[in-house]
């Protein structure tokens, strides 16, 4: 019998003010794999649109199915599938999400929505007129 086992596994890119100043792993949800399956079988999710940041560093987990503690939502910049990977981009300008974040995560919908994955990291300290924006890559493998 031929046995393959599938993984979903995301990296998280952030720039603040155009310079890298983190480049970490992240959690797919048990949400977000219920919503991967649920694409694949046709029935009726949305497409993730949207990109949140928050300032409560409460440690990722299996079960988490929003922010702890949102500050900022943006409607993607990009969604681009190429082969294994889809990778979803998007900027918080400046005004937009300001204080210390520490944690994002990509959601289907402009309020609320299905939490596909979610990261938690060291402060990164944005003022009103910064601007940061997260390059979230996910491979299926």
């Amino acid at each position: 019998m031929l046995k393959t086992k599938t993984q979903a596994k995301g990296r998280v890119v952030i720039e603040l003010n155009g310079e890298v100043v983190r480049d970490i792993p992240n959690l797919i949800t048990t949400v977000g794999l219920n919503y991967i399956a649920d694409r694949m079988e046709g029935t009726g999710e949305t497409v993730m649109s949207h990109m949140a940041v928050g300032t409560d560093n409460t440690a990722a987990a299996l079960g988490d199915t929003n922010l702890y503690s949102e500050n900022g939502r943006v409607a993607l910049s990009s969604t681009v599938v190429t082969a294994d990977e889809i990778v979803y981009t998007a900027t918080f300008p400046a005004g937009t999400a300001t204080g210390a974040l520490v944690e994002a995560g990509v959601f289907n919908a402009a309020s609320s929505g299905s939490l596909l994955c979610r990261t938690v990291f060291s402060a990164i300290n944005k003022g009103a007129s910064d601007s940061v924006t997260i390059t979230w890559t996910i491979t299926i493998s």
